[in-house]
């Protein structure tokens, strides 16, 4: 996407501002809900823009829309739209972490008591069997403990990213051209 006035800039070109819409959603309000195909297309060529940029969006109107179906104030839409989606983002990390903390508290109740169990059974216990169950109980505290720990550790990456994004995407320039008559 071309880059204008020092922003990054994506462009749409639509037959009308309806097109942006889900068909679905009667405009209750002054946003409507944007079409999944037009967020995906939004969202995509942002993530390739540079990150230091500020976003533009360009929608280039083939045609004005009709006054007996009026369509919501596309900057409107649009960056009400992405604000909401940050907040959703936002929300789902919280969720999150409030999963992995107790998840984590369940993982190492189960980790404390795989170990304890395999230092407690095998106090008296020596040869080949007695260390296999020993360290298939060590095994299992530490799979008990596993998926906590990718949370705290890998799951949070994602949801955060998407949630700048849709931040950047919120806050950009929103330009709409009709055709020069």
């Amino acid at each position: 996407m071309p880059e204008q006035n020092g922003k990054a800039t994506i462009e749409l070109r639509l037959r009308d501002g309806a097109q942006l819409f889900n068909t679905l959603d009667p405009f209750p309000f002054r946003e409507g809900d944007i079409a999944a195909d037009a967020e995906a297309y939004i969202v995509d060529w942002a993530r390739d823009l540079p990150k230091d940029e500020p976003i533009a969006i360009v929608i280039h109107l083939e045609r004005p829309d009709a006054a007996d179906k009026p369509v919501p104030d596309l900057t409107t839409a649009i960056t009400s739209w992405f604000a909401g989606r940050a907040k959703t983002e936002t929300h789902a990390l919280r969720e999150l972490f409030r999963d992995g903390r107790l998840a984590f508290a369940i993982g190492f109740v189960g980790l404390a008591a795989c170990l304890f169990l395999s230092w407690l059974l095998t106090q008296g216990l020596e040869g080949p069997f007695a260390r296999l169950f020993q360290e298939s109980l060590v095994i299992i505290g530490w799979v008990v403990i596993w998926r906590p720990a990718e949370m705290f550790l890998y799951d949070w990456v994602p949801i955060l990213r998407r949630r700048k994004l849709y931040r950047r995407l919120a806050e950009a320039n929103v330009e709409v051209r009709l055709p020069q008559q």
